[in-house]
C-alpha cells in the first residue's frame, strides 16, 4: 500500500493541507504559484500539518473546486494534474503542479496580482530581483543576453583580445564580439559584453578578497576589493590566492620537495564557476573570496539556477544549465572551462591528485535559494619532516610576497620609522582604504617572521628579523 511518505519522496517540494479553503483560495493558491514558478510541487489534501492523513469526504467536489478556483485566479494557467490516493483506508488528493515555461504565473485576486516563489517550505511574494529573473525565463531569455545602452566604439576590449590570444594561441578578431554575442550587430553591447570590457560600467561585478588571521572570521591580514571587468577580477582572485597561502615541503634524500598547499586548476576552475554561474541580477552584489589557515571559501549571489540545493545531488550528476550561457560560452572559448559543465567534478579531482590528500579534504559545495558556496581544503599540514616555508625558507617566501609588499620592506629599509600613512602617500596611494591596507601587510610581514617591532606606535621601529634579511638579500640581487 502507497504511503504518504513515499508519495512526498517523490516530489520536489510539498504543502499539507487538511482540507481545501474554498473562501480563502490565495492560502493555498500562492503555493500553487511558488511551484509552477519554481521546480514544481504538490499539495496534498486530506493531511495535516505533522503529515498525518485524517482523510477527505468527497474527493470529486475538491477537485471540481480546485480546477474552478484555479481557472479564476491563476494568470497564466499552470500546468497541474490531480491524483487521488487511497491510504490506510481514507482517501487523498495530490495536486501536482509542473514547473511552468511562462513565467510568472501570478495569483490575481483581491485587488492584487502576485507571482510566489518557493523559500525553504514557504510561499513568499517575488522580490522585484526574482521577479525579473521569472520574466526572463518566461520569455526564454537570460541576463547576460539582454541589451545596455552602451556603444561598442565607446568601450575597448583590449584584456579580452590579449587573453584570448594568450590562452588559444590565435589572434584576436573583432569579429568575434558578434558572434561571442557580445554585441549585436547595430553595435549596442550586450550584458555580457558590458562585463567583458575593459572599463565594464557593471557596478555589481565584484569581488571582495580577505585573508583571515585563522580559521574563522576575526582580524584580516590583508585584503582588497575589485570593480569592473570579470578577466580582470578572475586574474586579481588567482593573484590573491597566490599571495595570501603558503607551501609547505618536506625532506627528502637528495632535497626538498614542493607540495602545494591548493590544486591550482581547482582554484581556477571554482573562481571561473562562481563569476559565470553568479546572479547578476542581484544589484549591490559581490563575489568573496575568502582565506583562511585551513581552507578557501568562495561565495556569490545566486543559488542553482534549477532551485535545487547543490549539497543534496551528486556532483557528477549535476546537469550543465547556466544562467549565464553566453558567459560561460566566452570563458569555454578562452579554455577556462569545458562546455560539458564538469567543472565540480574538476574542482574535486584536482584536488585530490595533490600528494598527501585524504579523503577529509575533499572539497565542499553548498549552496541556498540566494547564494552559491564552494569550500576547498588546504592539503598543507603540520608533521614532523614537514616545515612552513613561509618562516624557515628565505628564497621560497620572496615567491609568496605580493608586488605592494616587496615595496613596503625597500622602503622600510630606507627607513624605518615610517608610519603607515606617510608610507601610503610615498606610494601615491592616499585614501583611508590603502592605509588600512598596508598596514594588515605589515601584520602579514611580521606574522610571517619577516618584521618585528620595537618600541611603542609612535617612537617604535621595524626591524627585519633573520628570515628579513634573508628575504631582502633575495629581493635586491
Amino acid at each position: 500500500m502507497t504511503t504518504i511518505q513515499e508519495l512526498i519522496a517523490e516530489c520536489t517540494a510539498y504543502d499539507y493541507k487538511v482540507a481545501l479553503e474554498e473562501s480563502k483560495p490565495k492560502s493555498w493558491l500562492k503555493s500553487v504559484s511558488a511551484f509552477a514558478n519554481g521546480m514544481g510541487g504538490s499539495l496534498f489534501y486530506g493531511v495535516n500539518n505533522e503529515g498525518i492523513v485524517v482523510g477527505l469526504a468527497d474527493v470529486q467536489h475538491v477537485c471540481e473546486a480546485i480546477s474552478c478556483k484555479i481557472r479564476d485566479y491563476m494568470d497564466p494557467l499552470p500546468d497541474v494534474e490531480m491524483i487521488p490516493h487511497r491510504i490506510d483506508g481514507m482517501d487523498v488528493l495530490q495536486l501536482k503542479v509542473k514547473s511552468g515555461n511562462y513565467t510568472p504565473y501570478y495569483y490575481v485576486g483581491d485587488g492584487q496580482r502576485i507571482a510566489f516563489i518557493r523559500v525553504g517550505d514557504e510561499s513568499l511574494p517575488a522580490t522585484s530581483e526574482q521577479m525579473l529573473r521569472l520574466v526572463l525565463k518566461g520569455t526564454n531569455r537570460t541576463y547576460d543576453s539582454l541589451l545596455t545602452d552602451y556603444k561598442v566604439e565607446d568601450n575597448s576590449f583590449a584584456f579580452l583580445a590579449n587573453t584570448f590570444k594568450k590562452r588559444t594561441g590565435q589572434e584576436w578578431d573583432k569579429k568575434y564580439l558578434l558572434s561571442f554575442g557580445l554585441v549585436t550587430e547595430e553595435g549596442q553591447l550586450t550584458n555580457a559584453g558590458a562585463l567583458f570590457a575593459d572599463y565594464s560600467p557593471m557596478s555589481q561585478s565584484r569581488l571582495y578578497c580577505t585573508r583571515w588571521d585563522g580559521k574563522e572570521k576575526g582580524d584580516a591580514i590583508n585584503d582588497a576589493e575589485y570593480t569592473g571587468n570579470v578577466l580582470l577580477l578572475l586574474n586579481e582572485a588567482m593573484n590573491f590566492v597566490k599571495s595570501n597561502t603558503k607551501r609547505g615541503w618536506e625532506k627528502l634524500p637528495d632535497g626538498r620537495k614542493n607540495k602545494p598547499e591548493y590544486a591550482e586548476r581547482a582554484v581556477l576552475e571554482a573562481m571561473v564557476n562562481h563569476f559565470i554561474h553568479r546572479d547578476y541580477t542581484v544589484m549591490g552584489s559581490e563575489v568573496h573570496l575568502d582565506i583562511y589557515d585551513d581552507r578557501i571559501v568562495v561565495t556569490s549571489p545566486g543559488g542553482m539556477y534549477n532551485g535545487m540545493l547543490i549539497q543534496n545531488l551528486n556532483i557528477a550528476d549535476v546537469s550543465s544549465e547556466r544562467r549565464n550561457p553566453i558567459l560561460a560560452n566566452v570563458m569555454a572559448q578562452l579554455d577556462y572551462m569545458e562546455k560539458r559543465g564538469s567543472g565540480l567534478t574538476r574542482i574535486c579531482n584536482e584536488t585530490k591528485a595533490l600528494e598527501g590528500y585524504r579523503d577529509e579534504l575533499k572539497p565542499v559545495f553548498k549552496s541556498t535559494p540566494t547564494q552559491f558556496q564552494t569550500i576547498i581544503y588546504a592539503n598543507a599540514e603540520e608533521e614532523v619532516g614537514v616545515k612552513d616555508v613561509t618562516k624557515d625558507v628565505g628564497k621560497d617566501v620572496v615567491k609568496e610576497l605580493s608586488e605592494r609588499q616587496i615595496v613596503i620592506l625597500k622602503i622600510l629599509s630606507l627607513n624605518s620609522r615610517i608610519s603607515a600613512k606617510a608610507m601610503s602617500e610615498k606610494m601615491s596611494e592616499k585614501n583611508l582604504n590603502v592605509e588600512r591596507t598596508i598596514e594588515r601587510d605589515l601584520a602579514k610581514l611580521k606574522k610571517l617572521g619577516i618584521l618585528t617591532r620595537k618600541g611603542g606606535r609612535k617612537d617604535g621601529e621595524w626591524v627585519l628579523t633573520d628570515l628579513g634579511k634573508s628575504v631582502f638579500d633575495k629581493l635586491t640581487k
